[in-house]
């Protein structure tokens, strides 16, 4: 059981019997004539909604307990995104494009991620927070045109688009942070 002031953005708690992940947290406010509470927003894992709430220091909050197992990304396609066991490619594992989301974008086939658990349910997949992607689009470098430093767009083999340096051709492999979607370096 977690406390109120143990709320800490990152963090999974059980709400309403299901998943939700800490988004942000005001911290503990204490105002006049008030009990200290903390108000933080919360994100379902399961559905994504979004909801605000405040816990006072009589709270007792359950902590969820999620699993994380490795799963190898193998195709997406109707809506439907597949995994298989890495060490046994015969069990596959089916989701829906909603849980996978736009993680799509940066991970390849035969690329490992970590895949969520509660209640022995998928819930939602973990990618790098760096990934390396080829560029299979890039419009041509004009001479001259770098006294300013500029940028133009990519795109990779997933079909992201990236703003990146002039110097970027097609075929280079790129440093992408996922997080951010912003470019990071050549690799």
């Amino acid at each position: 059981m977690l406390s109120y002031n143990e709320l800490k953005p990152g963090k999974v708690i059980i709400i309403d019997k299901s998943p939700c992940e800490i988004v942000w947290t005001s911290g503990i406010v204490k105002k006049q004539r008030q009990k200290p509470h903390n108000t933080v927003k919360l994100r379902n894992l399961i559905s994504g909604a979004t909801i605000e709430k405040t816990f006072t220091q009589a709270d007792k909050i359950q902590e969820a307990e999620l699993e994380s197992r490795d799963m190898k990304f193998i195709y997406a396609n109707r809506g439907k995104v597949v995994f298989a066991d890495p060490n046994n490619p015969s069990e596959r594992t089916e989701l829906s494009e909603e849980i996978v989301a736009d993680k799509l974008l940066f991970i390849r086939p035969n690329d490992i991620v970590s895949a969520m658990m509660f209640d022995n349910k998928i819930i939602g997949i973990k990618i790098p927070i760096k990934v390396e992607l080829k560029v299979v689009e890039a419009p041509p470098n004009i001479k001259g045109n770098t006294s300013a430093g500029g940028n133009k767009v990519v795109i990779t083999e997933t079909g992201l688009k990236v703003t990146t340096p002039l110097f970027i051709e097609v075929d280079d492999i790129i440093r992408i942070n996922t997080q951010t979607r912003e470019y990071v370096e050549r690799a």
